[in-house]
């Protein structure tokens, strides 16, 4: 069942470009930027990531329209970006971005999101994940991108008719992998960073929703887990929910394009299971919200998370004792 939910959820991902996409008087040209230089990121691995030994793929940052993208993906990170007074709440949340597994949209779902939690005294430790490799040139990229969310062609001439199917699931693993690197990461570090241990949660988007699911959801008895969850424009179908998994946030823009219209089946589940979960239906919104402000009502989503934070007691100062 859970594959199956990935599965789905992480075909439909990439149609989140296209959203996006639509918003801009230009076309996408995904031509390739430097790279930024965060001199604070930490590598999760000492070596070679897990399954990515021997890889010869190079990083790619690329425009995509409003937000730049991190691609071919296989030293994995994560940036720390600490308030100016952590006591204050003692709360960190790992931020995971969206793009379907075949990039990490690190502006729109990474740095924008951190800031904002940091400005509100929340520990915040944005993930770059490994993603599946995509092609280095950007008009090839872009065949290769509207090959997977544009809509088949009979045209064999057509751009990326040549482009044979693309299993995205298969890139799920090594994410799921790399967040339970960074959360069992975060964890060792909560002194020295100030936060505590048991007030740290994943903050997932599309894709990187799918993926903080994944480690909230992992049968592995050993595997660390999330003390809340925030689950933003993710999948809706049911899963099965173990007793311990915690609190959730879910929200979802009515014209999602994606995933309304799929019933509500993961908020019902965390119901049966009796545990604690609040969901927004925006009217309007699309897919991607994430940081942008459009004068639609899923611009307040973070507003309300921060409010369901603190209701949660997580964003309570320690007391003087």
């Amino acid at each position: 069942m859970l594959k199956k939910f990935f599965a789905l959820g992480a075909a439909a991902c990439l149609i989140s470009v296209s959203v996006m996409a639509q918003d801009n008087p230009e076309p996408v040209p995904f031509a390739e930027v430097p790279a930024p230089e965060d001199a604070g990121a930490i590598r999760l691995y000492d070596g070679a990531a897990p399954g990515s030994e021997g890889s010869t793929l190079q990083e790619v940052w690329r425009n995509a329209g409003t937000e730049r993208w991190a691609t071919n993906v296989t030293v994995p990170t994560l940036l720390p970006v600490l308030p100016e007074a952590p006591a204050a709440t003692r709360a960190a949340v790992i931020v995971i971005p969206g793009g379907g597994f075949q990039f990490v949209s690190m502006d729109n779902e990474g740095y924008s999101i951190a800031k904002w939690l940091a400005e509100r005294g929340v520990a915040a430790f944005i993930l770059k994940y490994r993603t599946m490799e995509t092609p280095y040139e950007a008009a090839e990229f872009g065949a290769y991108m509207g090959a997977l969310w544009g809509p088949p062609s009979d045209d064999p001439e057509a751009a990326g008719a040549e482009i044979p199917p693309v299993d995205v699931t298969q890139g799920i693993p090594f994410a799921i992998a790399d967040a339970q690197t960074a959360l069992e990461l975060v964890k060792s570090k909560s002194d020295e960073w100030g936060y505590d241990a048991d007030k740290i949660g994943m903050l997932g988007f599309s894709a990187g929703a799918i993926t903080a699911l994944g480690v909230t959801l992992s049968e592995d008895e050993g595997a660390p887990k999330p003390n809340y969850l925030g689950y933003i424009y993710g999948p809706m179908t049911a899963v099965d929910v173990p007793e311990q998994a915690p609190p959730m946030f879910a929200a979802l823009a009515a014209d999602d394009g994606l995933f309304a219209g799929q019933g509500f089946g993961i908020v019902e589940a965390w119901q049966s299971a009796g545990i604690p979960v609040e969901l927004h239906y925006y009217q309007s919104g699309g897919h991607g919200f994430g940081s942008y402000k459009r004068g639609v009502p899923a611009d307040d989503w973070f507003d309300q998370f921060m409010r369901w934070m603190e209701a949660q007691d997580l964003l309570a100062p320690p007391s003087s004792e």
